[in-house]
């Protein structure tokens, strides 16, 4: 069967979630969407399709399983009542909606079950929600439609979707009926990681697009622009005193950085709202690295990082755990070393950037039930040696940058200007090198394989002191 260009497949809702232009690019033009994934979103793939594989592994010890070659043939096979149709394929011409559900279930009535495989840990995001609302409506029965999570626990998807499915058809439709290219806005995390920001990119900066501005979203800039303030130089002229609030952006000190982030843009200078505040003490930089893709759904942390004084590379002590097994191992070890760390410096503290590290402690203390451990309790109470340098950061300065992540401060010429060992390294990449370090069989392979995350990591508490120094110093 030929399917029509125009045709509304579920699998869109994950684009169309994220971006309706992005949706509708990669209908209308699909040459434009690069073949080649990241090397992380190729290990996603590649562990969503080893999870589809188990569930039908499971399923066949159970089920008669057969597998569908096309639309006509998953009818027949639903004639014959076959209990599990692998990859289905259902098409509605009247309402051109076709759907790829990887199982059909049949039940005792007779009636099919749509299911998916997915890695996700939750069946609560929009476009699950979305593509299984869809399969519901192509098999036009009121059966629930079921997920088989990462984790190994099942959701279900009911008629509580049916609203948010309805949108999403009604929407592609209007978008697949249009030949001019929808109106979008730039956000910084959610268009760097888009196979076509360099179409978009340029048309947002040649027209002064107001969400290229860290801080100013989508619907900031609708309101600005309804006041008259429609671009980034329209900002940048603005009195912030003069302009009233709008939705996400209220108040005279979000206005006030609004401002000066638009001229900061012009300008490439920093801002300094007001004194920076370190805490004295004896400082040690600290960063892990996680791997969120585990069988379990708990993430596991493979290396707790520290730079110690002098703050020179050979200063560089972590804990490495190799393994999920290892993981309260690792956790434990880690709370021996802050233990020892505490002991040697009395006035510690223990610098991260961003709220993860603290996150993370909080999580493994519930998962092994050591809220009340002297350590973690010193961690997480009211006089905690922790503290997250990213706060005087975002708090004090207005920086000519698009996002405030460690890298995008640290790698600017004009600011820390620390550069990485290896420019392409980062958190998505070191969970790549974890996963293949597990599945590595060489020794060699996995050795080097560890000695180039410890090096990333190493790389990155340098970083955080290299963006104390410049807070302390040159500010």
């Amino acid at each position: 069967m030929k399917v029509h260009r125009a045709t509304i497949k579920p699998s869109d809702a994950v684009a169309w979630v994220s971006c309706h232009r992005r949706a509708w690019l990669d209908n209308k033009y699909p040459e434009r969407c690069a073949d080649d994934l990241d090397a992380f979103d190729q290990l996603v793939m590649e562990l969503g399709n080893e999870h589809e594989q188990s569930i039908l592994t499971k399923l066949r010890t159970q089920f008669e399983v057969a597998t569908a070659s096309s639309v006509a043939h998953t009818e027949a096979l639903m004639k014959q009542g076959t209990e599990v149709i692998y990859q289905a394929q259902l098409f509605n011409e009247a309402q051109l909606l076709i759907g790829y559900p990887d199982f059909l279930l049949r039940q005792d009535d007779g009636y099919y079950q749509a299911a998916d495989a997915k890695l996700s840990l939750t069946a609560n995001k929009k476009e699950i929600q979305i593509q299984l609302g869809c399969y519901r409506r192509l098999l036009g029965n009121d059966l629930p439609a079921k997920v088989f999570l990462g984790d190994g626990s099942q959701s279900i998807i009911t008629s509580e979707t049916d609203k948010l499915t309805e949108q999403f058809i009604d929407s592609m439709r209007t978008l697949l009926a249009s030949d001019v290219e929808p109106s979008a806005h730039y956000g910084h995390s959610k268009c760097g990681s888009c196979q076509y920001v360099d179409h978009c990119k340029p048309q947002f900066v040649a027209n002064g697009d107001l969400t290229l501005l860290y801080g100013v979203d989508g619907r900031a800039a609708k309101g600005l622009e309804r006041v008259g303030i429609d671009s980034i130089s329209a900002l940048a002229d603005s009195d912030p005193a003069r302009i009233p609030d709008v939705p996400y952006l209220k108040g005279d000190h979000k206005k006030q950085r609004a401002v000066l982030q638009a001229q900061s843009w012009f300008s490439g200078e920093y801002h300094q709202l007001r004194a920076i505040d370190l805490p004295e003490g004896t400082w040690v930089h600290f960063d892990i690295e996680d791997n969120p893709l585990t069988s379990s759904g708990d993430k596991h942390v493979y290396l707790w990082g520290f730079l110690l004084p002098d703050y020179s590379a050979a200063q560089y002590e972590c804990v490495w755990t190799g393994s999920e097994d290892q993981d309260k191992a690792g956790w434990l070890a880690f709370l021996d070393r802050v233990a020892e760390y505490q002991e040697r410096y009395p006035d510690l503290v223990l610098a991260h950037y961003a709220s993860h590290e603290r996150t993370t402690i909080q999580q493994y203390a519930t998962r092994y039930a050591m809220q009340d451990h002297c350590v973690v309790q010193c961690l997480l109470g009211s006089n905690s040696p922790l503290f997250d340098i990213q706060k005087p950061v975002k708090n004090n300065l207005v920086l000519p940058l698009q996002g405030y992540g460690l890298k995008d401060i640290c790698k600017h010429n004009d600011l820390v200007n620390f550069q990485w060992s290896d420019d392409g390294s980062g958190s998505q990449w070191s969970i790549v090198q974890f996963i293949r370090y597990l599945d590595a069989e060489d020794p060699h392979e996995k050795a080097e394989l560890k000695d180039d995350i410890i090096s990333y990591n190493r790389d990155d508490v340098i970083a955080t002191r290299q963006l104390e120094q410049w807070l302390r110093y040159s500010i």
